[in-house]
């Protein structure tokens, strides 16, 4: 990706004060290369239009600009061309409904998962299995993003398959994760059952709006380091098909948790996704924190 985040806002820009009439002779000539600034902002553009739900297949020269982009091997020409129905979120704005700062908000908007002892037991037998490559991967909305501190991710194997219901803040609690270690404030520890589709948009939200002390990704690339951490967090190569990808990922138990620890910093974003694989026995877990200080 180019580091001029001058061409990202522009094609941002472009996707949504331009007709597509207006934008179609922006594509008449080939792009000379993947790295080509001008190709990097067509090809931005056409990323911002598709999350538009803009309709730009079967304009000849639009079709033939993607399908070079392709062959050029271009990161952002392996996304969908259409928006996803598990994009529905994406640069959603809903009145009322903003970054979660409580536990009772977080109880307000997802089911929260009881206490179980068996729970407990079961994360009491997690292994660890650590793997950077995965762990960058599914950080990477953040840390492009520019979140100030550095995300915790991790991945841990069970012996025996753990139950859905029994995936729940007793069972994250007996995880050696940093962001649960040592004292817990008044808050608490809660952890509430969510979807795929929510996971999917907080990777994207931290990634399009930036840290606060980033720089605001836009869409077409926090589209890609969303999905990037998705893939990472389900342990899916990146040549998995996005609908295989989407029917994995709904098979899977996923939660939303927040924790009152000094992790955490309670500021200005908070993140904590965990997820169960289909087979109850891999689970992977994401926590990110962001502040001005």
């Amino acid at each position: 990706m180019s580091d001029d985040h001058t061409i990202l806002a522009r094609a941002a820009e472009l996707a949504r004060s331009r007709s597509l009439a207006q934008l179609e002779p922006l594509f008449a000539e080939a792009p000379r290369s993947a790295t080509d600034p001008e190709a990097e902002l067509r090809a931005c553009l056409l990323g911002e239009l598709s999350l538009r739900g803009v309709p730009w297949r079967q304009r000849p020269a639009l079709d033939a600009y993607a399908e070079r982009l392709r062959e050029a091997g271009h990161p952002l020409a392996r996304l969908p061309e259409t928006r996803l129905d598990i994009e529905h979120r994406f640069g959603a704005r809903t009145r009322g409904v903003g970054p979660v700062r409580s536990a009772g908000q977080l109880r307000a908007r997802f089911p929260e998962v009881p206490a179980s002892e068996r729970g407990t037991a079961a994360g009491r037998t997690a292994r660890e299995a650590p793997d950077a490559t995965r762990s960058r991967a599914a950080a990477g909305a953040f840390t492009a993003g520019g979140w100030t501190c550095e995300p915790e991710v991790r991945f841990f194997t069970l012996p025996r398959p753990l139950a859905g219901d029994d995936f729940g803040m007793s069972f994250l609690q007996e995880l050696p994760l940093d962001c649960l270690a040592g004292e817990m404030g008044p808050g608490g520890l809660t952890a509430c059952v969510t979807a795929a589709d929510d996971a999917l948009d907080a990777l994207y939200s931290a990634a399009a709006a930036g840290g606060v002390n980033g720089r605001p990704l836009y869409g077409a690339y926090a589209r890609l380091h969303a999905w990037q951490g998705l893939y990472a967090l389900l342990d899916l190569p990146w040549d998995t098909s996005f609908l295989d990808a989407v029917r994995y990922a709904a098979g899977c138990r996923w939660l939303r948790f927040m924790a009152f620890t000094r992790w955490f910093r309670h500021d200005t974003a908070d993140v904590g996704l965990a997820v169960l694989d289909p087979s109850g026995t891999q689970v992977s877990v994401l926590a990110a924190t962001d502040t001005d200080d």
